[in-house]
C-alpha cells in the first residue's frame, strides 16, 4: 500500500494542463503519446473507466463511449469558437470531480452520470480540437490520441471492476488522490 501511494505520489510531479504546451503534433504517434503528456489527460480519461467500471453494469461501456462521442464533438468546436477561456479550469476540475465519484460510496442519477463524462469529453475535445489545425496529419492524430483515450477508459475499467468488490477502500484512495491532483491542477492555473 505504501508503495502504490509513492508510486501515484510521483505520477502526480508534473504541471497543471501540461499536455496543452503546443507541441508539435504531426501523426498518428503523436496523437497516440499525447493523452500520456500530461497528467490532466492521463488521470481523467483513466478515471472515467474507473468509475464506469467501479459502477458497473452497462454504464461500463456507455460512460466512456460518451466520453469518446464529446471529445470527438468538441474537437470541432474551436473553429467556430476559437478561444474560449474556461476550457482549462474545466479540465482540471474534470480530474477533481471525477476522483470525488470514485472516492464516494454514493451513486448519481445516470442522467447526471451522462450529463458529467458529456461535458468532461467536451472539455478535453475542445483542448485538442484547438491544436488539430497545425498538425501536419489532423485525421492520423485524432486516430491516435482516441486509441490512447480507448485504452486508458479500458484500463480504468479493468483496474475498477478488479477492486469494486473486494478493495472499495483502495480504489477509494485513489479517486481521493486523483481529486487532490486535481484541485492542485485547479490553483496552478
Amino acid at each position: 500500500m505504501k508503495r502504490t501511494l509513492i508510486t501515484l505520489a510521483l505520477l502526480f510531479i508534473n504541471t497543471a494542463a501540461s499536455a496543452h504546451t503546443g507541441h508539435d503534433s504531426s501523426g498518428f504517434t503523436t496523437g497516440l503519446v499525447h493523452p500520456f503528456s500530461g497528467m490532466d489527460h492521463l488521470l481523467a480519461m483513466l478515471a472515467v473507466g474507473l468509475w464506469a467500471g467501479q459502477l458497473g453494469g452497462q454504464r461500463i461501456w456507455q460512460l466512456p463511449a460518451t466520453f469518446m462521442a464529446m471529445l470527438v464533438g468538441g474537437a470541432f468546436v474551436p473553429m467556430w469558437v476559437p478561444s474560449l477561456t474556461l476550457i482549462e479550469p474545466g479540465i482540471a476540475a474534470s480530474v477533481l470531480i471525477l476522483g470525488l465519484l470514485i472516492a464516494s460510496p454514493t451513486k448519481l442519477a445516470i442522467p447526471i452520470s451522462f450529463a458529467l463524462t458529456a461535458a468532461f469529453g467536451l472539455f478535453h475535445g475542445y483542448a485538442h480540437g484547438s491544436e488539430m489545425p497545425s498538425a501536419a496529419a489532423p485525421l492520423a492524430y485524432a486516430a491516435g490520441f482516441l486509441l490512447a483515450t480507448a485504452s486508458l477508459h479500458v484500463s480504468g475499467i479493468v483496474i475498477g471492476s478488479a477492486l469494486r468488490e473486494r478493495f472499495t477502500r483502495l480504489v477509494q484512495v485513489v479517486g481521493m488522490s486523483i481529486a487532490a491532483m486535481g484541485a492542485w491542477m485547479l490553483v496552478t492555473i
